[in-house]
């Protein structure tokens, strides 16, 4: 039991840590001191659910349906190419943080963007649930497999949320978020191509 404990937890950690739209997205957040924990705990909940569901069949069900697979890329793509152009807009016109003309996002619309963050990357699909998923089946004990995979999610997420809100002072400058916006656009427009370009 504690094997598949610690296989669960290694596996999710090496591959949560990897810089993505979700963590970006958590990031940005904590650095705004915008709902940050919330929206931590909402990816936290997300991937225990999507790792439970591939544990527990749902990576089966995916990999003997292309048509499933055609969409979440399709889709995927088009979400992450958005997601870039917003970023790169800001990017052109930076501000720091909490300026006179930022206007602060309810918890509803920023729960909303985490969630789609979440869902709507095909790569939360492939790596939480088929990946990490179809490990996990393979378990001796797949329940204690899902719960290390959930605690690697709980301590990243709530590290990078409460660790990013700590250095928010030193990171209030105009530059920086036009540094990290360009590095988001960059990676959204180069996750979305290896999508489009993927067969």
């Amino acid at each position: 039991m504690w094997q598949s404990y610690v296989n669960g937890l290694l596996v999710a950690a090496g591959l949560i840590v990897a810089i993505g739209a979700q963590n970006t997205f958590v990031l940005a957040q904590s650095l705004r001191r915008e709902h940050h924990l919330p929206v931590a705990a909402l990816c936290v909940l997300c991937d225990a659910i999507l790792v439970s569901a591939g544990v527990f069949g749902l990576a089966t069900l995916l990999l003997q349906s292309p048509t499933l697979l055609a969409v979440a890329r399709w889709g995927g793509a088009a979400f992450l190419l958005w997601y870039g152009i917003k970023a790169l807009m800001r990017a052109l016109r930076p501000s720091g943080l909490q300026t006179p003309d930022s206007v602060p996002r309810s918890r509803r619309a920023v729960l909303l963007s985490a969630l789609a963050v979440t869902l709507l990357n095909p790569h939360v699909y492939l790596d939480t649930v088929l990946l990490i998923g179809s490990l996990g089946a393979q378990q001796p004990a797949p329940g204690a497999y899902a719960l290390g995979a959930a605690s690697a999610s709980l301590a990243w997420f709530f590290t990078l949320a409460l660790g990013a809100a700590w250095l928010s002072p030193w990171l209030a400058r105009p530059a920086t978020w036009r540094l990290l916006d360009l590095g988001v656009a960059v990676m959204m427009f180069s996750v979305a191509s290896q999508l489009l370009l993927s067969h």
